[in-house]
C-alpha cells in the first residue's frame, strides 16, 4: 500500500472516528402506534348511516394523497347534515417515507368508529407520529374539543433526581408552548440541566391560525403540567399535540435550552474545520458510495416490486384494497385468525361470497419487500394439495396485502394445544396429518421445479382442512435454493426449538433443515408434548424420547389421550424416524420420500437436545465436516428394519 493511500485511510479513519464522537445516529420511526382514539356518539336512522359510510369511505380515499404530497389534508365530501369532514396530519419531523407508513396504521384504525356496530359520526385517532380525524361538521379551525385528552405515563421517574426532573420538564413545557408558534407550528428539542435530559415536541395542525395555535398551545400546557411528575406526558388535543419524555422520540437533531453544554456544538466545529483536505474529499467519496449503494438497493426493491406488479397483472392475482378492506370489517378484531413474524391474518368474505384469508404485512418489518415478493413470487409457481394455495395479492394501497385460500379448520397446534372442548385428533388423523406435511415437504425440496427451503416448519403453520388434510403455510421466511449449491448461508430466521443446529450455530442452510423441524414437529404431534422445555430442572421432549429410544418402552411417550387406540409399532417407528430427523450432523438425516415401502431406516445417534445456549457443545455434536461444503454423506452400514405399511423416508 502507498503511502498517500495509507494517508488516505489513516485520514478517512479519523475522520469516522470524529464523526462518531459527535453525532446521535437517527433511526427511522414512523411512530404510527396508536396513543388514543375517540370516537363520537350521534344517532342516525340505518339510511343515513349508509351515506355516511359511503361518503367517509370517499374523504379518506381523499385525504390519503394528500397527506402523502404534503404532510397534511382536509377534505369535505357530502352534503346537508351528512357532510363529512376529514383530515390528517404527519408531525414535521417524519421523513415522507415514514409520515406515509405511519399515515396508513392510523387510518386503518378510524373505521373502527363507522356505525357497524355502533352510532357514530366522527372519530379521532392520535399515534406520535401522525393525526387522523372526521366529524359531521367543519372542525379544521377547533383548537380545542370535549374529547380533548391528556395521557400520563405510568412509569415512574427513575435514575434521576425527581425534583430536578419535574422542573426541567416544567421548563420545556414553557418553552414549547412559545417557540412553537414562533416556528411556525412546530418545535423539537430538550432541556439539559445537571446531567437531567427532558425531550419534547408539540406541533399545531396546519388550519389553525396562529392566535388558534397559542390557545390550544396554552390549555395542553396546562393539562400536560399534571403529567410532570411521571417521567411521560401527552396532550391530545383538536388543534394541537404536546408531548415530553426522558427518552429522544422525534428524529430531528432538536434544539435546546441548555445553557451547560454551549461549548459542545463550537468543539464540533473547530474539530471539524481542522480535519485535512484529503479526509473531507474522503468522507465526501463514501457519502457517495453510501447514495449509490442505496440508490442500488432501492432500484433493487423497485425491480421486485415491478416484477411483482407484472405477476400480478399477468396471472390475475391483482385484488382491490379498498375490497379486502371491506371484506375483512376493516380488518375487525373479530376476524383476526392469528399473527405470525412477518404479520397478521384476517379472515374476509368477498363481494361475491367466497371466503379468505387476508395476510397483513407487518410496517416495522423492514424486510418486507423480501417477505412479499417470497410469497408472492415462490407460492404462485407451486401448486399442491399439502400447500396452502396463494389466490392473490394488493400492492396498490397504504399496505401489502396476500390473499390465502380460506382453511377453515384451523391449525395443527390449536388442535393439540390451543383449542378447548374439540376431541382430540385420533392416531388416524396424526397420520394423517404427518405424511401430508412430508408430502408437501418433498414437494418442495425435490418434485416442484423450484428448490424452496420453507425454513419455519411449526405447529402453527400446519392448517388443517375439515377432514384434517394438512396444509403448509406462511412462506416469508421461504428461499429459493440455488441449483449448482450444496448449502447457502443467510441471516438466522426461524422459530426457537425448531431451527437445526448448523443454521443456528454457523447459518449454512440446506433442506435438511427443514427435516430437523419436521422431526421436532413429529414428537410434538405423537407425544403432544411442546419442544420448549429448556430450563435446567426441566428435559425437552427430544431428550425424553432419545432416553427411552431402544427400550421396548418407547411408546410410553405417545399421547396418554389415545389409550391403546392406536399402532404401537407405527407409533415406535415414527418416534424412531422422528430421532434421526433431528441428529446433529446434517448428512444423518433423511430426506423425505414416499416411493418405497419397508424401508429400513439408520440408526440414530443422541440428539442435540442440550440447552440451545450450550454453542461448544452443539458444535462438539456436529460434523466437521460442516465448515467445508455440505456433501451428502449418509451411511450405508447400521441399517435397521421394521414392518409397517408404509414408510415416510428413504436415506440418501
Amino acid at each position: 500500500m502507498s503511502f498517500i493511500t495509507s494517508l488516505s485511510v489513516f485520514s478517512l479513519y479519523f475522520l469516522l472516528l470524529l464523526l462518531s464522537l459527535f453525532l446521535n445516529p437517527v433511526i427511522s420511526d414512523p411512530r404510527g402506534e396508536t396513543v388514543a382514539q375517540m370516537c363520537n356518539n350521534r344517532t342516525m336512522t340505518p339510511q343515513q348511516r349508509s351515506i355516511v359510510v359511503t361518503n367517509f369511505l370517499a374523504a379518506m380515499d381523499a385525504v390519503s394523497p394528500l397527506v402523502e404530497a404534503k404532510g397534511y389534508g382536509q377534505v369535505v365530501n357530502g352534503t346537508g347534515n351528512l357532510t363529512v369532514y376529514a383530515y390528517g396530519e404527519c408531525m414535521k419531523d417524519l421523513d415522507k417515507k415514514d409520515c406515509n407508513l405511519c399515515f396508513a396504521q392510523i387510518k386503518a384504525k378510524v373505521p373502527r368508529c363507522l356505525p357497524y356496530q355502533q352510532i357514530t359520526r366522527g372519530g379521532r385517532v392520535f399515534s406520535d407520529g401522525c393525526y387522523i380525524r372526521y366529524d359531521e361538521y367543519n372542525f379544521f379551525n377547533e383548537t380545542s374539543s370535549s374529547l380533548d385528552l391528556t395521557n400520563c405515563s405510568e412509569k415512574e421517574i427513575t435514575g434521576v433526581n425527581r425534583t430536578l426532573f419535574q422542573d426541567n420538564a416544567a421548563e420545556l413545557v414553557k418553552f414549547m408552548s412559545v417557540e412553537t408558534v414562533r416556528n411556525g407550528g412546530f418545535y423539537a428539542g430538550f432541556v439539559d440541566r445537571r446531567n437531567v435530559t427532558v425531550h419534547g415536541l408539540a406541533q399545531c395542525w396546519e388550519p389553525l391560525s396562529r392566535s388558534g395555535c397559542v390557545d390550544c398551545l396554552s390549555k395542553a400546557s396546562e393539562q400536560i403540567g399534571s403529567c410532570l411528575s411521571n417521567g411521560e406526558g401527552r396532550a391530545l388535543n383538536a388543534g394541537c399535540y404536546m408531548r415530553f419524555s426522558t427518552q429522544k422520540f422525534y428524529n430531528n437533531s432538536g434544539n435546546s435550552t441548555s445553557d451547560e453544554n454551549g461549548g459542545h456544538n463550537y468543539l464540533v466545529v473547530i474539530l471539524a474545520v481542522t480535519c485535512s483536505v484529503v479526509a473531507f474529499l474522503l468522507f465526501v467519496s463514501a457519502i457517495g458510495f453510501l447514495y449509490r449503494k442505496k440508490r442500488a438497493k432501492k432500484q433493487k426493491d423497485n425491480k421486485q416490486i415491478g416484477s411483482l406488479f407484472m405477476l400480478a397483472n399477468k396471472s390475475n392475482l391483482s385484488f382491490s384494497y379498498e375490497n379486502l378492506e371491506k371484506a375483512t370489517d376493516y380488518f375487525s378484531d373479530k376476524n383476526k385468525l392469528g399473527q405470525g413474524g412477518s404479520g397478521s391474518v384476517f379472515k374476509g368474505v368477498l363481494s361475491n361470497g367466497k371466503t379468505v384469508a387476508v395476510k397483513r404485512l407487518f410496517f416495522n418489518t423492514k424486510q418486507w419487500v423480501d417477505h412479499f415478493f417470497n410469497e408472492v413470487n415462490l407460492i404462485s409457481q407451486i401448486d399442491h394439495k399439502n400447500l396452502v394455495k396463494l389466490l392473490g395479492c394488493s400492492i396498490t394501497g397504504p399496505e401489502s396485502l396476500l390473499v390465502y385460500e380460506y382453511i377453515a379448520n384451523q391449525s395443527l397446534l390449536d388442535h393439540l394445544f390451543v383449542r378447548n372442548g374439540v376431541p382430540p385428533l385420533d392416531w388416524e388423523k396424526r397420520f394423517k396429518i404427518l405424511l401430508g406435511t412430508a408430502e408437501g415437504m418433498a414437494y418442495l425440496h425435490e418434485e416442484s421445479n423450484l428448490r424452496i427451503i420453507h425454513r419455519d416448519i411449526k405447529l402453527s403453520n400446519i392448517l388443517l382442512e375439515l377432514d384434517f388434510t394438512p396444509r403448509i403455510a406462511d412462506f416469508g421466511l421461504a428461499r429459493l435454493f440455488p441449483g449448482d449449491k450444496t448449502h447457502i448461508s443467510t441471516a438466522i430466521a426461524g422459530t426457537r426449538g425448531y431451527m437445526a443446529p448448523e443454521y443456528v450455530v454457523r447459518g449454512k442452510l440446506t433442506e435438511k433443515a427443514d427435516v430437523y423441524s419436521f422431526g421436532v414437529l413429529m414428537v410434538e404431534v405423537i407425544t403432544r408434548r411442546r419442544n420448549n422445555a429448556f430450563s435446567p430442572d426441566a428435559s425437552s421432549i427430544i431428550q425424553t424420547v432419545w432416553s427411552l429410544y431402544g427400550t421396548s418402552n418407547l411408546v410410553q411417550v405417545v399421547d396418554p389421550v389415545l389409550g391403546d387406540n392406536f399402532n404401537k409399532m407405527e407409533a415406535s417407528r415414527l418416534l424412531e424416524i422422528g430421532l434421526l430427523c433431528v441428529q446433529a450432523a446434517f448428512e444423518q438425516r433423511p430426506a423425505i420420500f414416499f416411493t418405497k415401502k419397508n424401508m429400513e431406516i439408520p440408526t440414530p445417534t443422541q440428539p442435540p437436545f442440550l440447552n440451545p445456549g450450550n454453542v461448544v457443545e452443539v458444535r462438539k455434536m456436529m460434523s466437521p465436516t460442516m465448515d467445508s461444503p455440505m456433501e451428502d454423506q449418509s451411511q450405508s452400514s447400521g441399517w435397521r428394519s421394521d414392518n409397517i405399511s408404509e414408510s415416510f423416508f428413504e436415506p440418501r
